[in-house]
């Protein structure tokens, strides 16, 4: 994990005490904000999250986001896959417009950007061929 990441940040709330939100709560809420834009197949990451993946075995809803935090600012990097036919450049805004409202709106931390990487553009296989080829295996089988 970068150790920027590692940072817990505050907000004052008068002089009753403060809120603390850590950066994976952060990139939690920005992942599922951006996982449900018509358009983007999921959130990708880098090499070291495709192994984390792999071994780890549990869901990581940090996957594909990077969160700088400051005290009352927050800047957010996403790594996305945009499904093939979509227009991407219509995909990423609302991916910023999604994650810049959900994160304000939720915490209360004001956010500066959100810069959005697309990673790949995916294909939809078509579910209707796979239970015929197994038919045809079935058949031959008899």
């Amino acid at each position: 994990m970068d150790n920027e990441n590692q940072v817990i940040t505050d907000i004052q709330l008068n002089d009753s005490g403060k809120v603390v939100f850590a950066p994976d709560v952060i990139a939690t809420i920005a992942n599922l904000a951006a996982a449900e834009v018509e358009g983007v197949s999921g959130l990708g990451g880098g090499f070291a999250d495709s192994i984390t993946g792999i071994f780890g075995g549990k869901k990581s809803y940090t996957k594909g986001v990077r969160v700088e935090v400051g005290t009352e600012e927050v800047a957010v990097d996403l790594s996305i896959n945009v499904k093939y036919g979509c227009k991407i450049q219509d995909v990423s805004n609302n991916v910023q417009t999604e994650v810049k409202n959900a994160i304000e709106m939720m915490t209360g931390l004001r956010v500066v950007e959100v810069n959005v990487f697309v990673q790949s553009v995916t294909f939809e296989e078509e579910k209707a061929e796979k239970p015929e080829k197994k038919k045809v295996e079935e058949s031959r089988v008899k």
